[in-house]
């Protein structure tokens, strides 16, 4: 079974980690900061709940992004380290680390909860057509590609 946010052990595991990471834990790949990587995954998450709107990108583009969410579900495989992204999830500010761990563990539970009421984006910009369970698995990748950087 693949490991998804909506899998309440797999729910937990995320929120375990996310507690392990502390102010100066180091990177073993990127520039960010452990808070500024807590905000960037929150921003991501955000996507799903319609709060960030990406822009559209070039159809090519687009369907290498449709064929590795295929490709990813298909093999299980792993986000690659320093993989880019868009400039809308961007971090590179200075952020306040137990704000930006409270806020993610807030929009996580958001994130859960509007996947129960139906709220969540029928198609993202890089991705395509999303089910609830495509999400639920790709936001966990996203999240443990992030929590490997830092070690846990």
């Amino acid at each position: 079974m693949r490991k998804s946010l909506f899998h309440p052990e797999d729910l937990e595991e995320i929120k375990e980690r996310i507690n392990k990471i502390a102010e100066n834990s180091v990177p073993k790949w990127g520039k960010m900061e452990p808070a500024q990587m807590f905000r960037h995954c929150d921003k991501i998450l955000q996507i799903a709940l319609g709060k960030i709107i990406l822009p559209k990108i070039n159809p090519l583009v687009k369907w290498i992004g449709v064929a590795t969410k295929k490709e990813m579900h298909v093999f299980n495989n792993d986000i690659p380290p320093n993989m880019p992204t868009f400039t809308e999830v961007t971090v590179t500010e200075k952020c306040n680390f137990e704000k930006s761990k409270q806020e993610l563990l807030f929009t996580i539970d958001e994130f859960i909860e509007n996947s129960e009421k139906n709220g969540l984006l029928y198609e993202h910009a890089l991705f395509g057509k999303m089910t609830v369970e495509e999400w639920g698995f790709l936001q966990y990748k996203h999240l443990n590609h992030h929590l490997k950087q830092f070690g846990v």
